[in-house]
C-alpha cells in the first residue's frame, strides 16, 4: 500500500502549521513583552506580563519556544506535529513542576498560578493540535499519517488472514516444495549457486504468495536460458 503525502496543502499539514504559528505567536508577544519591561533575569518575585508573572529566564524561554515551532511550521510535515506534541508535553511537565517549587526560592521562572493554568492549557492546545489526524484508531485512506503498518496490523487480527495461501496447481506445489528444500539447503549451507541466487530474488519479498510467483518466473527464465544454451 501506497503512504498518501504529506504535502504542504493537505488539511492535517495546514492544521499542524497553523496551529503552531499561532501558539508561537501568543509565547513570543508574552516572551518579547517582558524583555521590553526590563525583567530580572532570576526574578523569583516575577513582573505581570499580560496578566501572567514573569522574569528575563522565562521570556527567553518563551522566545526560544515561539522560534521552534515557527521553525516546524515552516518545515511541515510530520516534523510539525512531532515538535507540538512535545513542545505540548513539556509544557504540562513545566505547569506541574513549577506548581511544586512555586512557594519556594527555586521558583527560577517567578511562576503564579495563572503560568500553571495558562501552561496546562497552551500543553493541552499543542498536544491536540500536534495529534490531529495522526494519533486514532482508525485513520482515513487519504491520511497521509497512514501507513502499510496499519494494514499489517488488520491482517494480523485474523489469524486465516497471515497463512500463506495453499498451492492450487502441481507448479505451485513444486515451487513451494523447491523453495523448502532451497531454504534448509541454505541453513545447512550445501544450496547450489542456483539456489542461493534464486533465495536471494525472493528475500525482499514479503507475502509467501508473492515469493512462489518470482520463484516460478525465475525457474521459468532459467529453464529459457537452459533450452537457448
Amino acid at each position: 500500500m501506497n503512504t498518501p503525502s504529506l504535502t504542504a496543502d493537505h488539511k492535517v499539514v495546514v492544521v499542524h502549521r497553523v496551529g503552531a504559528v499561532v501558539v508561537a505567536l501568543v509565547i513570543a508577544t508574552f516572551g518579547v513583552l517582558g524583555f521590553v519591561g526590563g525583567l530580572g533575569f532570576f526574578d523569583t518575585d516575577g513582573t505581570p506580563v499580560l496578566g501572567l508573572s514573569s522574569n528575563g529566564l522565562l521570556s527567553t524561554i518563551s522566545i526560544v519556544t515561539a522560534l521552534v515551532l515557527v521553525a516546524a511550521a515552516l518545515r511541515g510535515g510530520r516534523l510539525s506535529s512531532t515538535v507540538m506534541i512535545v513542545v505540548g508535553t513539556l509544557f504540562l511537565i513545566s505547569a506541574f513542576a513549577n506548581l511544586a517549587v512555586m512557594a519556594t526560592p527555586y521558583n527560577l521562572l517567578a511562576f503564579r498560578l495563572p503560568n500553571v493554568f495558562f501552561s496546562i492549557g497552551a500543553g493541552l492546545v499543542l498536544l491536540i493540535l500536534g495529534s490531529y489526524g495522526r494519533v486514532s484508531a482508525k485513520l482515513p485512506a487519504d491520511n497521509p499519517y497512514r501507513t502499510s503498518g496499519a494494514d499489517d496490523e488488520a491482517r494480523s487480527a485474523d489469524p486465516e488472514a497471515t497463512l500463506p495461501s495453499r498451492p492450487h496447481t502441481r507448479a505451485e506445489m513444486r515451487a513451494d516444495r523447491e523453495m523448502a528444500e532451497a531454504s534448509r539447503a541454505a541453513v545447512s549451507g550445501t544450496a547450489t549457486p542456483d539456489q542461493r541466487r534464486r533465495l536471494a530474488e525472493i528475500d525482499a519479498l514479503r507475502t509467501h504468495e508473492d515469493r512462489r510467483e518470482r520463484w516460478m518466473a525465475t525457474e521459468q527464465g532459467h529453464d529459457r536460458g537452459s533450452a537457448m544454451a
